[in-house]
């Protein structure tokens, strides 16, 4: 716990002595697939991850690894340009470090986004999901042996993680643009590997509408941390067994690249908002 709190005043003051004396109120997450939303940043500084102390690499394809510093529209902003994942060995600790650093530079709202696997069977390839709850069925936790009193409560209510006021702006923004957003439950597993249809028949039993491998972790983070969250899922391809369609890396990113003109207009027009 103590190297803990440490880690994340390290990585907080090296990034505060780059970016000097001021706050960031809004933190991105870009996922995969969502890597060219960082054209929306009026960008004043970008940092590798790989200098940032206690920042592991990411490896994972399209995700480029650097924290970008800048403003849309009045908007001071941050934004990860890629995440660190479980399966590729990190801790849970060390997925929320960088939730917690983002607190320390003063984010009060979060933007995540991922690809993710159809559940609901209404969902397809190219739709866009509103994340209005989670399912975490890796049973492992992020805030565990965390300090309280340093990053949020003992005990968090997460009833309200998604918050709604959010929500209903999304939605008012895609109407304004002639957009459907779809809205569900994102279920998380660890990965790396893809569901076996039969998961794919539970997850749908249990509630679930969307499947990936990441999220979950920060969103829970910034919820102790009493960060207001917004969740956006791009639902890239059918989850195991309702296709017969092989599940690739390679579907995620050119699914994305059909709709990243009409997402980028979105996040345009709700960030202005929010």
């Amino acid at each position: 716990m103590i190297a803990l709190e440490r880690d994340v005043a390290g990585a907080t003051a090296f990034l505060q002595d780059k970016t000097g004396p001021r706050t960031y109120e809004l933190g991105i997450i870009l996922g995969s697939g969502f890597s060219n939303l960082v054209d929306l940043l009026d960008t004043e500084l970008i940092i590798p991850y790989e200098e940032i102390p206690h920042f592991p690499k990411t490896n994972v394809i399209g995700h480029s690894g650097k924290l970008h510093f800048g403003k849309i529209g009045s908007k001071s902003t941050m934004i990860m340009q890629g995440r660190f994942h479980f399966y590729e060995g990190h801790p849970m600790a060390t997925l929320a470090l960088p939730v917690r650093v983002m607190r320390e530079m003063g984010v009060q709202i979060l933007i995540l986004t991922n690809a993710a696997g159809s559940i609901n069977e209404a969902f397809v390839p190219g739709d866009l999901m509103i994340i209005e709850d989670h399912l975490n069925l890796s049973f492992a936790n992020p805030l565990a042996a965390s300090d309280h009193v340093k990053f949020g409560v003992q005990f968090p209510d997460t009833s309200r993680a998604y918050p709604t006021e959010l929500i209903d702006i999304a939605h008012e923004t895609a109407r304004s643009l002639n957009l459907t957003l779809q809205q569900g439950v994102y279920v998380f597993t660890t990965g790396p590997n893809y569901e076996t249809p039969a998961e794919i028949r539970m997850m749908r039993k249990l509630g679930g509408d969307a499947v990936g491998m990441s999220t979950f972790p920060e969103a829970l983070t910034a919820c102790h941390a009493g960060i207001k969250i917004f969740g956006l899922s791009m639902i890239s391809n059918y989850g195991s067994g309702m296709s017969d369609q092989s599940l690739n890396h390679d579907e995620v990113v050119a699914t994305m690249e059909n709709i990243k003109h009409k997402v980028s207009g979105f996040f345009q027009n709700f960030i202005a908002k929010i």
